[in-house]
């Protein structure tokens, strides 16, 4: 087995910064493993229009530490009152990549996503008709619909049909947790993608409920039975160009998480290339990392790849990672795979 693996620099295809004290505490972690980001808009307020993105990608700029060669794409925050021609302004001006559709109630600051799709039409065909994609927060928010069964329900009720309403909208499924999610992607054409993240890859609903209650492992989507996480498994390590990396690491303080009523979110930013590169070796697939970190994603938004490159070099001895990123705001816990890391980032 090769000791060195030389691949083109990741990108992040989903991710979360947050704003103020707690943005200055993490971009370092992004800047420093990938040359670009998918930026999630679900601040307080949401990021809604264009010149509320340009604002928060100078802040984004302001905070990255001197050196780091990283560009934020910026996405927008779809609502029920998105203006069309604002967002088309703003994917022809290369602003804004994306869209961001999160039904209502599915998320972290998701109160103002959309109740009624029908009232996002004017808005999706105007992105289908500029080539512009819409990133999807995938699950149904019903409270009698068990949290398990939100994203096989969401691909069948709200999906699907959409989709055969606008065939042209290019969609990304963000976070996909089941086989059902990777097996829509397999059965679909070019317009349909998803992302998968690092913690889903290794974490299954045993790791936040066996043994006693594990909050620092609670994200949503949450973690599923142990078959949907070999599928999420097989779907990064194919070289699919479907799939590609969206980490969504999601920093929280951590009394937010630790409180009565926790947070969801897992923060990976700092170790995500080490956990990926253990898992792609476990999969006898380290020649496949590359497509799925760096390739993939550029590929379905239409960019061309990284210049850069990085080497990953596997050692003996563990690689020690803080256990705490230390923000202002407060500590936030980082992401525990549950086995050691031997692979480090060059």
């Amino acid at each position: 087995m090769a000791n060195t693996l030389t691949i083109t620099k990741p990108d992040d295809w989903h991710l979360h910064l947050r704003d103020g004290d707690m943005l200055k505490g993490v971009i370092a972690d992004t800047s420093a493993n990938f040359s670009r980001a998918i930026i999630m808009p679900n601040l307080v307020p949401p990021v809604i229009t264009v010149a509320d993105a340009i604002s928060y990608r100078e802040r984004i700029l302001a905070a990255k530490p001197k050196g780091h060669n990283f560009t934020p794409l910026m996405t927008l925050y779809l609502t029920e009152q998105t203006d069309p021609n604002d967002v088309a302004d703003g994917f022809k001006s290369g602003v804004v990549s994306a869209c961001k559709l999160y039904p209502a109630g599915a998320t972290t600051n998701s109160a103002s996503g959309v109740s009624n799709f029908d009232n996002i039409m004017p808005v999706l065909e105007k992105m289908a008709d500029i080539g512009m994609p819409m990133c999807v927060h995938g699950e149904v928010t019903d409270s009698d619909i068990d949290i398990f069964d939100r994203e096989a329900i969401f691909i069948d009720r709200v999906l699907d049909p959409l989709r055969k309403r606008i065939p042209e909208l290019k969609v990304i499924m963000e976070h996909v947790t089941t086989k059902e999610g990777v097996d829509y992607v397999k059965s679909n054409d070019t317009l349909l993608a998803a992302t998968l993240t690092t913690h889903h890859l290794i974490i299954n609903r045993n790791a936040i409920l066996a043994g006693g209650i594990k909050p620092h492992y609670y994200c949503l989507p949450v973690a599923k039975r142990e078959l949907h996480r070999l599928a999420l498994r097989e779907a990064a390590t194919s070289g699919d160009k479907r799939f590609f990396l969206g980490t969504d690491s999601a920093p929280h303080i951590d009394p937010l998480k630790l409180s009565a009523c926790g947070c969801a979110g897992i923060y990976t930013s700092i170790n995500t290339m080490s956990c990926l590169a253990h898992v792609f070796e476990q999969e006898n697939a380290l020649e496949k990392l590359e497509a799925f970190t760096s390739l993939n994603g550029p590929a379905f938004y239409g960019m061309e790849p990284n210049s850069e490159k990085i080497t990953l070099t596997r050692q003996d001895e563990p690689i020690e990672y803080p256990t705490k990123v230390k923000t202002k705001q407060g500590d936030v816990t980082v992401f525990d795979p549950m086995f050691p890391l031997h692979w480090s980032v060059n």
